[in-house]
C-alpha cells in the first residue's frame, strides 16, 4: 500500500426510528446519500470513483444486494460492490481502495430496514452451528446465547449487574442530546435492574432495540481532503473474525482486541488509554460496552465496570463513551451500527455534535460487532489534525 492519507469529507444520515412505514429503504438511502454529497460539495456521478454498500442478504430479503443500490447512490454504471458485513468493514474496503491508489474518492453506505423483517430470531438462528448448537436454541431465543456470555464475563471479570445496568441507563440518557436517536429515556440504574430478566442475567433494558436508518460517509485521499475545511482523518482501521461457535467462546472479546491491535498499529497508537480521547463502542447489550472497552485496551481487565459506576465514562468523565446514546439509546441499526459509531466520532471531531459536543477531543475510536453468535468486528481510529 502507498502512504496516502485517508479522510472523511462528507457525511449524511437519516433519523433512527423503530418504525419507518412512510419510506422504503431506497428513499432512506437516497436521503442520506444526497446529504453526504452536499456536505462534501461533490457530484457523485462525476467525482466519486467507487461506491460500497454494506448489507447482509438475509436481512434484506434479496441476493446480490448491490444490484438494488446504484440508483439512489448516484452510482449507475459506476464501480460498486457490497460488503456483506458491518459498516466499519465497508470503511476498511474504502480505506484500502484509497490507500492503494486505485481511487481518490469512495462513498460508503450502510442502512437498516429491520422493521420489515418478521422473522428476526429465525434469521439469527441460521448463524448458529447447524449440527451441535442450533438444536440447543430450537425452542429458545438466540439472545439466550448473549445471556450465557454475559454470565461468563461477569464471573471472569468481577463486573456486577449493577455496573452493567449503569451503562444502559447512561446511554439512554445520553440519547436525549442526540436529535436522531430514537430510544432516549430518563432512567436510572435501578430502573434497568427492575426491568426484569429476559435472558438471565441480561435484562430487558440492557438490550438495544432494533431501528431503521441509513448513513453515508464519503472518504477521500489526503490530497483531495485538504481542499475541504473540516477533514477528519481515518488514521487506522482493523477487522477480525473470531469463531462463530459458542462453545469455543471465552469471557473476553478477542475479535475486538485483534481489530484494535491492527488499527492502533496503523494509527501509531502506543498507549490507547492516554492517546484516545473518547470512544463509540458496540453496545447491543450493555455488558458488551464494558467487555469491548477492555478488549480495546481503554480499560484494564475487570476495570470498565468500576469506571462506569464512578461516572468516568460519562460525557464529563475522563473517557467519554457512547455520548451519542449508542445502540441502546439510538437503536440497533444492524449492519449500519458500525457506521453510526463512525458518524458520531466524525461529528465530534468536526465540532458538529451540538448539545453533546465534547471539548478538546482530537482522537476518537469507533468499534463494531456483528452480534450473536458472531465473533466478527472492526475498529477505526479517527483524528483531527488542525
Amino acid at each position: 500500500m502507498s502512504n496516502r492519507d485517508v479522510a472523511v469529507i462528507g457525511v449524511g444520515y437519516t433519523t433512527f426510528q423503530a418504525l419507518t412505514p412512510d419510506v422504503n429503504w431506497k428513499e432512506m438511502m437516497f436521503e442520506a446519500a444526497s446529504e453526504a454529497y452536499e456536505d462534501a460539495g461533490l457530484d457523485p456521478r462525476k467525482d466519486v470513483d467507487s461506491f460500497i454498500t454494506c448489507a447482509e442478504d438475509f436481512w434484506e430479503g434479496f441476493s446480490i444486494f448491490d444490484e438494488f443500490t446504484p440508483d439512489q447512490l448516484g452510482a449507475v454504471l459506476r464501480p460498486m460492490h457490497t460488503v456483506s458485513g458491518d459498516g466499519l468493514q465497508g470503511l476498511a474496503s474504502a480505506y484500502m481502495l484509497i490507500r492503494s491508489g486505485l481511487c481518490d474518492i469512495v462513498a460508503v453506505e450502510a442502512h437498516s430496514k429491520i422493521s420489515e423483517l418478521l422473522t428476526f430470531e429465525g434469521v439469527v438462528k441460521l448463524s448458529f452451528d447447524p449440527v451441535y448448537e442450533a438444536p440447543l436454541f430450537e425452542t429458545a431465543h438466540p439472545y439466550a446465547a448473549a445471556g450465557l456470555e454475559m454470565r461468563s464475563y461477569l464471573e471472569a471479570s468481577g463486573t456486577t449487574e449493577e455496573q452493567c445496568a449503569a451503562v444502559a441507563a447512561q446511554h439512554k440518557r445520553n440519547a436525549f442530546s442526540n436529535p436522531i436517536a430514537g430510544f432516549a429515556a430518563r432512567i436510572e440504574t435501578d430502573d434497568v435492574l427492575d426491568s426484569g430478566y429476559l435472558f438471565d442475567p441480561l435484562k430487558k433494558l440492557e438490550i438495544a432495540p432494533r431501528a431503521d436508518g441509513s448513513i453515508v460517509i464519503v472518504l477521500a485521499s489526503g490530497d483531495v481532503a485538504r481542499r475541504y475545511a473540516k477533514p477528519v482523518y481515518l488514521e487506522g482501521i482493523g477487522w477480525s473474525s473470531d469463531s462463530p461457535w459458542i462453545a469455543s467462546r471465552g469471557s473476553d472479546a478477542p475479535y475486538a482486541a485483534r481489530a484494535a491491535e491492527q488499527a492502533y498499529r496503523k494509527a501509531s497508537i502506543a498507549n490507547p488509554q492516554k492517546e484516545i480521547d473518547f470512544a463509540e463502542v458496540d453496545d447491543q447489550f450493555a455488558f458488551k460496552t464494558l467487555q469491548h472497552l477492555e478488549a480495546l485496551g481503554l480499560a484494564r481487565p475487570g476495570e470498565a465496570g468500576h469506571l462506569a459506576e464512578e461516572g468516568a465514562l460519562g460525557r464529563n468523565g475522563h473517557l467519554p463513551v457512547n455520548v451519542s446514546g449508542g445502540s441502546l439509546g439510538c437503536g440497533h441499526l444492524m449492519e449500519a451500527s458500525g457506521l453510526a459509531k463512525a458518524l458520531e466520532v466524525t461529528l465530534q471531531l468536526r465540532g458538529e455534535a451540538g448539545k453533546r459536543q465534547l471539548s478538546n477531543a482530537r482522537v476518537g475510536v469507533a468499534q463494531s460487532w456483528r452480534g450473536v453468535p458472531h465473533g466478527t468486528g472492526a475498529v477505526a481510529v479517527f483524528s483531527r489534525r488542525d
